[in-house]
């Protein structure tokens, strides 16, 4: 194996802690070098032999560090991603990548310049829901596709002690947040939108951001996408329906990697990435004998760790990352 990349995180919160640290430290193409930590120093208590830096710039003035995370509030990322190329460093983005696409373009351009990669976070294509139902689509029993439903809800009535969510600051509210997720994984299906219509508001108390968005996307082969995403919603309903000619795949939002990771589980560990029981997904279909079949399907393993073997391959062999950039710019234009 080629020598790990030498990595550093910008911040050490649940995105840190939860997201990226757990796979730099396991996966051997890594290394987990550096963190910034402006105040409390928290990474060293999991991570010992971690470099913790108080400042940006004496971390970006690091030779050593070959990629940087930018996983801090979403309005910073294009300024501290473009601090990181122009110090030599590849980067990877927490989603929503940028605010604008002109923005995204931006930072692709200087990549360019100085022979850098620029990666986008966009972990959930790799989610055991959104897989089963990619494999569920490409085995043709649904037909073509007429409509697919994507739902990402929480019931969080109260307000976030986390300003940058609440504040009412360039990409902050749940469609950057939240929607960005469903954007994407939608965009990895179906290709190019065609058009859209989009509905967003507020109905949290004392709130200041949008904390409902709807979305209608067309698509290419009159296929239609339909994504919703609250924080008033009590009672989940099935994150993935897909609808097609020939039949019907309904499946939880289920992915039990956040929740693993949260309670300490190693990318490791055997279990990690599986769904509990009772969340298989259900598909209906008529077969050519218009027969009616229904067949409870068990999920995939999720595997967040995927992304990371790819940027390590789009890194050191130039392989191509498979969340291509000018599929992220489409998806920004739907989130502006």
């Amino acid at each position: 194996m080629e020598k790990p990349i030498v990595t550093a995180i910008l911040a050490y919160g649940m995105s840190g802690k939860v997201f990226h640290a757990p796979f730099l430290a396991t996966n051997p193409r890594f290394d987990l070098y550096a963190v910034l930590e402006r105040n409390e120093k928290k990474a060293v208590k999991d991570y010992p032999n971690i470099k913790s830096y108080d400042s940006i710039s004496s971390l970006f003035s690091d030779e050593k560090i070959e990629l940087v995370v930018i996983n801090t509030p979403n309005d910073t990322h294009f300024t501290y991603a473009k601090l990181a190329l122009k110090t030599q460093k590849h980067v990877l983005i927490e989603k929503p990548a940028t605010t604008t696409p002109e923005e995204f373009q931006e930072l692709l351009d200087l990549a360019n310049e100085v022979d850098r990669k620029v990666f986008v976070y966009q972990n959930r294509r790799w989610s055991s829901d959104i897989s089963s139902a990619k494999k569920i689509i490409n085995s043709g029993k649904l037909g073509n596709i007429v409509e697919m439903h994507l739902r990402f809800d929480r019931y969080r009535p109260g307000i976030s002690a986390k300003a940058f969510k609440e504040t009412p600051i360039p990409s902050s509210g749940i469609w950057y947040d939240l929607g960005a997720h469903l954007v994407d994984q939608a965009i990895s299906i179906f290709g190019k939108p065609i058009s859209h219509y989009r509905i967003k508001d507020t109905y949290r108390d004392n709130s200041q951001v949008d904390d409902f968005a709807f979305m209608h996307i067309a698509f290419p082969n009159k296929v239609n996408v339909f994504i919703t995403t609250s924080m008033l919603v009590a009672d989940a309903q099935a994150g993935i329906v897909i609808h097609g000619t020939k039949g019907s795949y309904i499946k939880e939002f289920c992915d039990e990697q956040e929740n693993q990771l949260i309670e300490g589980m190693s990318p490791l560990d055997e279990n990690f990435g599986k769904e509990k029981q009772n969340k298989e997904g259900k598909l209906t279909y008529y077969n050519q004998n218009q027969e009616q079949i229904v067949e409870i399907i068990p999920s995939l393993k999720g595997n967040f760790n995927a992304l990371f073997d790819e940027v390590y391959q789009s890194t050191r062999n130039e392989t191509p990352f498979s969340i291509d950039n000018q599929q992220i710019i489409e998806q920004i234009k739907l989130l502006v």
